[in-house]
């Protein structure tokens, strides 16, 4: 259906808006972090594999890292396996492990792959374990919770090469220890890891919430790093906010260029925060 001069003129708005954006990050690495919540909603899916799929033919190199929480719960449910957490962590057994791992690297990651290229991009699922992209190591802890690790060292040489070749790569955050054990491990530490590895120019973690938001309720953005040590002291930001922003502010400390904690909800909301002046959430800058 053809548009009206109205909704014609809107577009050519959009556009003139999008272009110096899309000037200024043609060439440019952005690791974006993506929930697996907003998996279990069909439309948000396919807004996000749109969004993925434009950045690429723009000229970006986007790097998708995923979770999975909600399909490994419903899963093990399903087994009859209760789900136990520790400080916020999924007890990961022997057991347990294998539903992580056959979710995440396969269930979850081929689905969000399936889509991407449904939409016209070249996406390419991966885990830890692939090229030996992610060395883990047990995470310390009081309670022993299994197979829950931590970041010990990231080998960015097969996604350097995918992005070389033109594929999207899509990451699962399972790593793999010296002794060859598997590990889950949280996607947004994965995200910003990789992130600061690839000295990404941005790094966007999409969650189920708006971003920083003031004691007031107004929506903070453009937050220095010492602001944000500022937010945290005065306990502005708590509670489960507080590892997503030590994650961006690790990153921005490490290189990456700028942080993003996006409202996920939002359809489009990877390409409103990149390509528009108001965006949809909150921005960390060193």
């Amino acid at each position: 259906m053809a548009l009206n001069a109205d909704a014609a003129m809107q577009v050519a708005r959009v556009l003139t808006e999008a272009l110096p954006y899309i000037r200024r990050f043609a060439g440019a690495t952005v690791v974006v972090k993506y929930g697996g919540n907003a998996m279990e909603n069909p439309q948000q899916a396919t807004s996000f594999a749109r969004d993925i799929t434009l950045m690429k033919l723009v000229g970006m190199h986007p790097v998708v890292v995923h979770g999975g929480g909600p399909q490994i719960g419903q899963h093990l449910e399903r087994l009859g396996i209760a789900s136990r957490f520790v400080n916020g962590l999924r007890v990961t057994d022997a057991e347990t492990m294998e539903i992580v791992e056959m979710m995440l690297g396969g269930h979850v990651n081929k689905a969000l792959v399936a889509a991407i290229n449904q939409q016209g991009g070249r996406a390419v699922g991966l885990t830890g374990k692939d090229g030996g992209l992610i060395r883990a190591r047990k995470m310390p802890s009081e309670e022993d919770i299994g197979q829950v690790g931590e970041v010990e060292a990231i080998d960015p040489a097969v996604i350097t090469h995918l992005e070389a070749g033109g594929f999207i790569p899509v990451i699962a955050p399972v790593g793999v220890g010296e002794d060859g054990a598997s590990y889950n491990i949280n996607a947004d530490t994965v995200a910003g890891k990789i992130a600061s590895v690839l000295k990404a120019e941005k790094l966007m973690l999409l969650s189920n919430i708006r971003g920083v938001l003031s004691a007031d309720g107004e929506l903070l953005t453009g937050l220095k790093t010492e602001e944000v040590d500022r937010l945290i002291a005065d306990g502005t930001i708590h509670g489960g906010m507080l590892p997503k922003i030590a994650c961006a502010l690790d990153a921005v400390k490490s290189g990456v260029r700028a942080a993003h904690i996006v409202d996920g909800r939002v359809e489009h909301a990877v390409l409103l925060e990149l390509f528009t002046d108001e965006g949809v959430g909150t921005l960390i800058k060193p």
